[in-house]
């Protein structure tokens, strides 16, 4: 096996897969990466299966030492790549020789990069995932300076591009698509939610993107302030609690909750709320 010296983590550094499904009757959530797609591409792009773990990098700041030839891919937010200095091209296929640093520097768009490792990381799996879950702290614990990772044995397959043509990050206001309810019965309003834009707040995460009303659009009304009995809450959720600030619930989101969820973000839109920075817009639009 291969090796990779930890040099800098950035603000937080991960490892994840695409998570541990099957085990919600016993109280586990999925987790894995939040934004799916990047995962999954970075993954593609040095030869691995789709599911193998690579790291998640909030904004950047990752730095890496190889002492093994390692071919990488950096996907998701377009953190510059720098090997030894030079800048590398986003979602390619970037050669580590034995010694070289790849260092990341801070998106200016976007949230969570992608460094995909061909092997994948070879940490031990926790109920056949190695994601972290942060919210209930199953996985492997966040990356520290002088960790060093083992690498996977490379599949057989090889990368057959250079580089993935992906669309620019979005940095303006997101239209996302949203199915309503199951809940919506119980606000006087349930359409101020597809009203007006919302805000995502800097206490956004892993377990979910809370926003704040943004603008004069009216807030959003419960009809009763009765208990709601608790029930299963699935990704994309947007809970409702008393303050009438809504909650996307993200990778690591609860599996149940007491709040009513006044609609569900469409599959296809949950990986570009992942990406949504502090202070970015959000548009709900009837899916």
């Amino acid at each position: 096996m291969s090796e990779l010296e930890v040099l800098e983590t950035g603000p937080l550094s991960l490892i994840q897969d695409l998570g541990r499904p099957g085990y919600l009757s016993s109280g586990v959530g999925v987790s894995g990466a939040a934004d799916r797609g990047s995962a999954k591409l970075a993954n593609r792009l040095v030869g691995n299966d789709e599911n193998s773990a690579c790291i998640e990098v909030l904004m950047g700041g990752l730095a890496l030492r190889t002492r093994d030839v390692t071919i990488v891919a950096v996907t998701g937010a377009p953190a510059t790549a720098l090997l030894d200095g030079i800048p590398m091209g986003h979602a390619s296929v970037v050669v580590m020789q034995p010694g070289q640093t790849l260092r990341l520097q801070y998106a200016q768009v976007g949230l969570r990069s992608y460094v995909g490792i061909r092997g994948g990381v070879a940490v031990p799996d926790v109920l056949g995932s190695r994601s972290t879950d942060t919210l209930s702290g199953i996985g492997p614990e966040a990356l520290k300076p002088n960790d060093v990772l083992l690498v996977g044995t490379a599949a057989t397959s090889f990368p057959n591009v250079d580089v993935a043509p992906v669309p620019p990050m979005e940095a303006g206001t997101l239209s996302v698509r949203v199915i309503g309810g199951p809940r919506d019965d119980w606000f006087t309003n349930p359409e101020a939610l597809t009203t007006g834009v919302w805000a995502v707040s800097p206490d956004t995460d892993r377990i979910g993107a809370r926003l704040n009303r943004h603008g004069d659009a009216p807030a959003l009304v419960r009809t009763s302030e009765a208990e709601l009995p608790t029930e299963g809450v699935a990704l994309g959720s947007i809970q409702v609690p008393p303050s009438g600030q809504p909650v996307v619930f993200l990778a690591d989101h609860p599996i149940s909750g007491g709040y009513p969820v006044i609609g569900v973000v469409a599959d296809e839109d949950i990986d570009r709320i992942a990406q949504a920075r502090p202070g970015q817009l959000i548009r709900f639009t009837t899916a």
